[in-house]
């Protein structure tokens, strides 16, 4: 197995991938909130992070990728406060609290299956996991990082801090954390400033509750990726990945809840996507520029040309690393569609290629090249560079401008079918079958005409066809055998 290295975000270096008990590798990725589409930037980090288990498991190692569904307990602020979301939803659309969960929860698999990932190995609920989270918190009470306030539970950060770095994902001191929260009001119930809610009390219209050793309520936000990444993966494990938005505060609090538990760092690997942008700006609903994938898919949005297809997107997002910011236009996007296209087409005549007795290209050293790529920190924008290589290569074959014997085909069929398919996950788009045949129709009628022409030595009208049919988007290629076309 070659050396695989990713960048730490705990460490704040590249470091080289060893698993706690090869080759089984944990894998725990933060899942969506269920009370709304998914977004796009949500898309970003599980499209990344499908890339992840799929060359994880290319190389060699069995992995168990445990991705959460949020159905309960998220506040609309990360100070617990506000109304919370789902019940909101359910009041506002006169329903059950589960009929929104379900709802989204459908959509959200829906986007997934459109943009081709792969289930998780498992992905659990916060509601089917109110147990292990209660007694979780009961432990991070007895050992004496929480306390209760009428029925709600705290987590006290300061005395946390005392035997660990609160702040050490981020890099940043207790000290500075607190200059940039505000102050206690008299009437807040928290020891201090930067204390969070493991358990919340129930109002009276509280619709998702509970029965707990403190009294109805519901979990917080925080403790439930806790509780079901230590029952799945276990107190310790591999990688643990979501957003960078999600940085700060709550992988910051998760670490906090285990390690309290535990007395031990409960991931070896912290992973995080960065944010995206559209035409330079961060992608928010304040913005005006946030869209949906389904926006995206159909176009139906201002700041879009045109629709665009879920493998253009999906291969769009591999030119640029998981870990660097993406920048959202239609002329980037209409490119990587290009580009997408130039893929698929290259493999087709992949397909068609006669083998030469010699060869005049080492394709076994693209393979490599497309391996070091991926074992420096999963660099799809490089493995995307060194992919367009076979692309020239077989076209140029095609071409007989090179040649290749049949082990150099073999070869790049099997590159394209473990990077192209495999690891970033690509297929094939169907095509509408019926339109299809017509348009074939319609473009070797119109070539018949051109051919007449020439044969008639109506050059003029043969160019104007070819023109046209160029500015169509359709490719002609005249050899002696006849004339070729493609879109």
């Amino acid at each position: 197995m070659q050396p695989l290295f990713l960048y730490n975000t705990l460490t704040r270096k590249k470091e080289e991938f060893k698993a706690i008990k090869p080759p089984l590798v944990g894998l725990y990725v933060c899942g969506p909130t269920v009370y709304s589409d998914v977004h796009l930037g949500n898309c970003r980090t599980f499209i990344s992070f499908d890339m992840i288990y799929r060359y994880l498991i290319h190389i060699g190692y069995k992995v168990r990728y445990v991705r959460n569904i949020t159905d309960a307990g998220h506040l609309e602020g990360d100070r617990d406060e506000g109304d919370d979301k789902f019940a909101k939803k359910a009041k506002l659309e006169q329903v059950e609290p589960m009929e929104i969960v379900q709802k989204y929860t459908v959509g959200f698999h829906d986007v997934m299956q459109a943009f081709n990932n792969m289930p998780p190995s498992i992905e659990p609920t916060a509601t089917g996991h109110i147990c292990e989270q209660i007694e979780m918190i009961k432990e991070i009470i007895e050992k004496g990082f929480a306390y209760v306030v009428d029925g709600t539970v705290y987590f006290d950060v300061e005395k946390y801090n005392k035997d660990f770095s609160y702040g050490q994902l981020t890099n940043r001191k207790l000290e500075e954390l607190l200059e940039g929260t505000r102050e206690l009001s008299g009437q807040d119930e928290k020891h201090g400033r930067l204390d969070f809610a493991l358990w919340i009390k129930a109002k009276p219209e509280t619709l998702m509750r509970w029965p707990s050793p403190w009294g109805w309520g519901f979990p917080g936000w925080h403790i439930e990726c806790s509780a079901m990444s230590s029952k799945y993966l276990g107190d310790v494990f591999d990688i643990h990945g979501g957003g960078m938005d999600l940085q700060a505060t709550h992988h910051t609090n998760e670490i906090a809840q285990s390690q309290a538990c535990n007395h031990k760092a409960p991931v070896n690997y912290w992973m995080h996507t960065n944010m995206l942008t559209v035409n330079g700006v961060r992608m928010s609903k304040s913005a005006g520029n946030g869209f949906l994938p389904g926006e995206l898919f159909t176009g139906d949005h201002p700041l879009l040309e045109k629709g665009y297809s879920p493998m253009g997107v999906r291969f769009f997002m591999m030119q640029t690393h998981y870990h660097s910011t993406l920048d959202f236009s239609n002329e980037a996007l209409q490119a990587s569609e290009k580009g997408f296209e130039r893929l698929m087409e290259a493999h087709n005549t992949l397909l068609t290629l006669t083998a030469a007795s010699t060869s005049t290209e080492d394709i076994k050293a693209l393979q490599q090249k497309c391996y070091d790529a991926m074992n420096d920190d999963f660099n799809t924008p490089v493995l995307v560079a060194h992919l367009f290589d076979t692309v020239r290569i077989i076209n140029s074959a095609n071409d007989g401008k090179l040649s290749l014997t049949q082990a150099d085909i073999d070869l790049l069929k099997t590159i394209y079918q473990n990077f192209v398919f495999d690891v970033m996950g690509l297929k094939k788009e169907k095509e509408n079958s019926k339109t299809t045949a017509v348009l074939d129709k319609v473009v070797n009628l119109v070539l018949d005409i051109r051919n007449k022409a020439k044969v008639e030595k109506n050059f003029p009208l043969s160019d104007e066809i070819r023109n046209k049919l160029t500015d169509a988007g359709v490719q002609i290629k005249d050899t002696k055998e006849g004339s070729s076309w493609k879109i």
